[in-house]
């Protein structure tokens, strides 16, 4: 069964206009869900739409309502809100462009497969979408969907593009507030030195296949354990060796030194162990013995 288009509609940019059709590039992942249980009786929670002195009332009695004063609605339809006149709803315009890195990764919100509608809208289609790679720009516009309307970019992706929906920016919380308190030290060269080879010692090309949800697997085996035990309570105990807080510069050192002797070292990260043993010797003379034990304290901050 062929998938269903999330939107519908075109893409204008100045007078050229481009059918296109928007597909959800994502899915849900494998979830465990639990319902609400009545403990004495086993028997599942069920939830009613009750009006208070009415008690439970039938959906198609139903209406959506906008608390204008404290008790008092304006009562709308679901026809009259969708028959709402906005340019968006068929239209994406491509108002201005942008170089991607402008972005900051907290406004992308939710990615779109876009495609051309039909064979008339093709070639169009592919020459914005090599005009894009080309210039390496992104183009943002405003598309309304599902009853909201977005600020939009779009860009090339294989044959096709992409479409993601942005947060606007009063839906951004302001970096600022959370990280004032962290100290804007410099970091001691030989801990950097290290910090450094490790992750050399572990870069690797992107691999999503690499990864899956194991608090699911680990959900799933703990109900399977709880059937097996009829009921008994089944607490896990934490894994001995967890890390603990406030530790020091000097334990940093040491667990960074450790993680690199862990089997695995190769290439430019095994070839960069002596630089950093190299670095060791002038970071004990004179003043620069005194410089990590000042930076104890912001060090246990951070922790």
């Amino acid at each position: 069964m062929a998938a269903r288009a999330y939107w519908q509609g075109q893409i204008r940019l100045a007078l050229v206009s481009i059918p296109v059709e928007i597909y959800t590039a994502t899915k849900s992942g494998a979830q465990v869900s639990f319902h609400q249980i009545h403990e004495p009786s086993g028997k599942r929670i069920k939830y009613e739409k009750v009006a208070p002195g009415i008690g439970a009332v039938d959906v198609d009695e139903i209406v959506k309502g906008y608390e204008f004063e404290k008790g008092e609605y304006v009562l709308l339809e679901q026809d009259e809100i969708d028959a709402v006149k906005l340019e968006s709803k068929k239209t994406l315009e491509l108002t201005q462009f942008v170089d991607a890195d402008e972005i900051d990764v907290l406004y992308y919100e939710k990615p779109y497969f876009v495609v051309p509608a039909d064979d008339l809208a093709e070639e169009a289609f592919i020459v914005l979408r090599e005009a894009l790679r080309r210039t390496r720009k992104v183009g943002l516009g405003q598309l309304a969907m599902r009853g909201r309307e977005y600020v939009v970019s779009l860009k090339p992706c294989g044959r096709g593009m992409i479409l993601e929906t942005l947060r606007y920016a009063d839906e951004v919380q302001k970096a600022q507030g959370y990280f004032r308190d962290i100290p804007d030290d410099a970091p001691d060269p030989e801990l950097l030195d290290l910090a450094e080879t490790l992750i050399g010692k572990k870069a690797s090309k992107f691999d999503p296949a690499g990864f899956h949800d194991r608090y699911v697997d680990a959900l799933k085996d703990l109900i399977e354990r709880k059937k097996k035990a009829k009921g008994a309570k089944i607490i896990e105990e934490e894994a001995e060796g967890a890390p603990s807080r406030g530790s020091n510069v000097v334990d940093l050192m040491a667990a960074l030194k450790k993680s690199l002797e862990k089997p695995g070292a190769k290439g430019a990260a095994a070839e960069e162990k002596p630089k950093a043993a190299a670095k060791k010797a002038p970071a004990k003379t004179g003043p620069a013995e005194k410089a990590p034990a000042k930076r104890a304290p912001a060090a246990r901050k951070r922790a």
